[in-house]
């Protein structure tokens, strides 16, 4: 993801939860205050906040010294009439077999394949793996089924190519941030539903889950005051799924949290922040998760709001990033490796 250096505090933001968030994130939240769009993102703003963030994203530099080979590849379409869909390959110089398919975030509206650059090549670099990040098509314009089809047709190519890739087959997972991860836990479902390609692991990081969150007079009091706030969560469901938030028919492949039956997903791990609007439903399907049998890793980071890895020098991102990338670890572990498990 692209991230913003820590810098004076500036005039203090007042709110609820201002007390909570940890101490080290504060100078940062108000930067990422100032550049959100007043009042949220909207059909109004969104072209222009669309642009401002791949400003952001176009403007961050590559890591001196970064060893990872990147190429833009085209996978063909799953669903007949629809576009090749898009995607940026990360080539680990010491490659370990292992693969995921990288989902971005970005509220379903906004982000491309580029927006967690530094983390896919992080990735490539200290795990191993072999990482291939979906151009997926955005809601409002292409609102659900879209976007997990593309989703859908990117893991199909990886899997049709794993041979020439240098990939194991079965050992390819996915993982996704907010949106993201709503979209990766989706094609988990789906890839399930649908026979294939199988999955070794999930890998969700504040995934947007459940498009009746807030929930009413129930709503947390202390999450979703930053960042990615309801306003915002209510715009990106209603973009995915043309204004029908909260039918009572709503598709599991479109919202996760609706799935009757998480039986037979692959190992899950599972990140969130304590103040993160998606902090409930997030802990309610790993609950599920845990009920259905799927081995299941939760990490909740104290004071930690939406996309909180942007202060990239607060210890609680530096325990993020440890937690997350050991968790890589062992869910790319070959077979013949001494697998420890996802969660214990």
């Amino acid at each position: 993801m692209t991230t913003i250096p820590p810098g004076p505090q500036g005039p203090p933001t007042a709110g609820r939860s201002r007390h909570l968030v940890d101490p080290e994130l504060l100078p940062v939240l108000d930067l990422l205050i100032e550049t959100s769009p007043p009042g949220g993102v909207s059909a109004d703003n969104l072209a222009a906040t669309r642009e401002q963030r791949e400003a952001m994203v176009a403007a961050t530099p590559v890591p001196e010294g970064s060893t990872t080979r990147v190429e833009r590849v085209s996978a063909p379409a799953y669903v007949e009439g629809d576009p090749e869909v898009s995607a940026l390959v990360y080539h680990p110089a010491e490659p370990s077999g292992a693969a995921l398919l990288h989902v971005h975030g970005g509220g379903y509206v906004m982000g491309s394949a580029q927006m967690a650059d530094l983390t896919n090549r992080a990735i490539a670099e200290q795990v191993g793996m072999l990482v291939v990040s979906v151009d997926y098509r955005l809601a409002p314009e292409h609102p659900h089924p879209a976007p997990v089809e593309d989703c859908y047709a990117g893991l199909v190519w990886l899997a049709e190519n794993a041979e020439e890739l240098g990939v194991d087959p079965a050992r390819i997972g996915v993982k996704g941030e907010s949106a993201g991860g709503g979209l990766a836990a989706a094609l988990a479902l789906l890839a399930r539903d649908r026979g294939g390609p199988g999955l070794a692991f999930q890998h969700l990081v504040y995934p947007m889950l459940d498009d009746r969150t807030p929930g009413g007079d129930d709503a947390q009091p202390y999450a979703g005051e930053y960042v990615w706030t309801t306003v915002n969560n209510r715009f990106g469901w209603e973009s995915l799924l043309g204004g029908q938030v909260g039918a009572p028919d709503t598709s599991p492949y479109a919202v996760p949290a609706r799935a009757a039956d998480l039986a037979g997903l692959p190992p899950t791990y599972l990140a969130t922040g304590s103040i993160d609007l998606f902090v409930e439903e997030d802990l309610d399907y790993a609950r599920r998760l845990l009920r259905a049998g799927v081995p299941t890793e939760v990490h909740v980071y104290p004071g930690a709001f939406h996309a909180f890895q942007a202060a990239e020098h607060a210890e609680v991102t530096a325990r993020f990033h440890r937690d997350s990338m050991d968790a890589l670890r062992r869910a790319g572990l070959d077979d013949s490796s001494e697998r420890r498990p996802v969660a214990g």
